[in-house]
């Protein structure tokens, strides 16, 4: 798509240039969800592997869920005190069918946690098609409460917990957000969603935009929410903990951070969740990113357009987190 490319940030346009394509053109084949796990464990496996930081100690809890299995949360602390901080937790990417290794993110996690100064919570959420939605998202609250109600053994402030996610994690941190409303706990210090996936409908005008389908294309979006909702893709009665965007009242929900990028098929989705956000109370940093696709700031994290985003983004989880 040299059009698209040609009006790309050229440092993000050679990035793109420089990644592996699948056999059909895109950057993953979600048709072969299995066979695209395997793909990228094992080109992780080839990658090398940074040394522990000794700055951050990392520890793994296993949190029992209704039906006897555990949910692990991987927890990544500085070490340099025994402070009590505040916490974050993180839902990874993986348009909620990829992913199932805290671990492989190690070295991103440690970061955030240092630059931060607080516990990063990352959430090894179950996915789908083997567990549909709200199966993640009740991984997320159960991760939510479990870390409430256990603050003082993880020294954690359990009025300082923010919910932050990405791309596919995006619906869980945001149901998750939705579930302690409702279910009338404490309310998170913060929602972070970047280029969230949020909506099943595909029916916002970027969803159509061909010039959007840079990394994340419309047919990878709706096999994925294919997978996540099975039957259910495409009905009129989805609800909001399984598509967040099929929410009809936002009220209550906290402050909130989206970073969305222009050619990106889940842009307008984001607006629209900004817009509702904002017309039920709540307060909101909206920043759309000119010239960036989707995950830009993952995919080519070295350009000045992501070192200005993660200035920004860091800034707002600093002051709601530290406040």
């Amino acid at each position: 798509m040299p059009a698209t490319t040609d009006a790309l940030d050229p440092e993000l346009a050679t990035a793109f240039a420089a990644m592996p394509k699948a056999s059909n053109g895109t950057l993953l084949d979600f048709s072969d969800i299995p066979g695209l796990r395997e793909q990228l464990r094992a080109a992780h496996a080839n990658l090398p592997t940074p040394p522990p930081d000794p700055r951050v100690t990392i520890e793994t809890l296993r949190i029992p869920r209704n039906d006897g299995s555990e949910l692990e949360v991987v927890l990544y602390r500085p070490a340099a005190n025994d402070l009590t901080r505040p916490a974050l937790l993180w839902f990874h990417a993986g348009a909620q069918v990829l992913g199932d290794d805290a671990h492989g993110d190690d070295a991103y996690h440690t970061g955030l946690a240092l630059d931060l100064d607080c516990v990063l919570a990352a959430v090894v959420y179950r996915l789908a098609p083997e567990t549909p939605a709200p199966g993640a998202a009740e991984d997320g609250y159960l991760a939510y409460t479990h870390l409430a109600a256990h603050a003082a053994e993880h020294r954690i402030d359990p009025h300082r917990i923010g919910l932050a996610g990405a791309s596919g994690g995006g619906a869980p941190a945001a149901a998750t957000a939705l579930m302690v409303r409702d279910r009338r706990d404490p309310q998170p210090r913060l929602l972070s969603l970047l280029y969230p996936m949020l909506d099943d409908r595909s029916e916002t005008p970027s969803s159509f935009e061909t010039t959007a389908e840079v990394v994340f294309t419309r047919q990878d979006n709706q096999l994925a929410w294919s997978a996540v909702l099975g039957d259910r893709f495409g009905a009129q009665d989805v609800h909001p903990y399984s598509a967040p965007a099929r929410a009809t009242d936002l009220t209550g929900l906290p402050d909130t951070f989206i970073a969305l990028a222009q050619f990106d098929v889940l842009r307008d989705e984001g607006i629209d969740f900004a817009r509702r956000l904002l017309a039920d109370g709540v307060p909101v940093d909206l920043h759309l990113y000119a010239r960036a696709f989707h995950a830009w700031d993952r995919f080519a994290a070295t350009s000045a357009l992501a070192r200005s985003f993660e200035l920004t983004w860091r800034e707002f989880l600093r002051q709601r987190l530290h406040a």
